[in-house]
């Protein structure tokens, strides 16, 4: 099974948090890292140094997407934080579902958030690519 991973995350964070939250999450889902195809977030993250390196140290596809493209997606956990600041009630799992090309049920990690050691929040959605 190949996975798209969805992340949303402060400004500034660390590569280690994110890379700790996204380990968790795949415990969680019982996946190894070698199930993940590419990362997903919102286009305002597209210059976001931590996401740029943890997509590079893999060798992984980064899609970016308007806060519009998000906003039509269906989630389990809508924001009204996330929608104040994003322009989008989700980033993580509307991401996630939209690079999977897929629909809720095939979201394996709905919002998995991590607060790192660097005081910064990431939150991760995983989602089975559709076959």
């Amino acid at each position: 099974m190949k996975v798209m991973v969805g992340m949303g995350c402060d400004r500034n964070v660390s590569l280690a948090t994110l890379e700790t939250a996204l380990s968790q999450a795949l415990i969680l889902a019982e996946l190894d890292v070698l199930a993940v195809a590419g990362l997903a977030s919102i286009d305002k993250k597209n210059d976001e140094v931590a996401l740029l390196a943890l997509a590079e140290k893999h060798g992984w596809a980064l899609q970016f997407y308007s806060a519009d493209e998000l906003a039509k997606v269906i989630v389990p956990n809508p924001s009204v934080v996330v929608q104040k600041y994003m322009g989008t009630p989700a980033v993580a799992e509307a991401a996630a579902l939209l690079a999977a090309h897929t629909e809720m049920h095939d979201l394996l990690i709905e919002k998995h958030k991590y607060l790192g050691t660097d005081g910064k929040n990431a939150t991760v959605s995983i989602a089975r690519i559709a076959e």
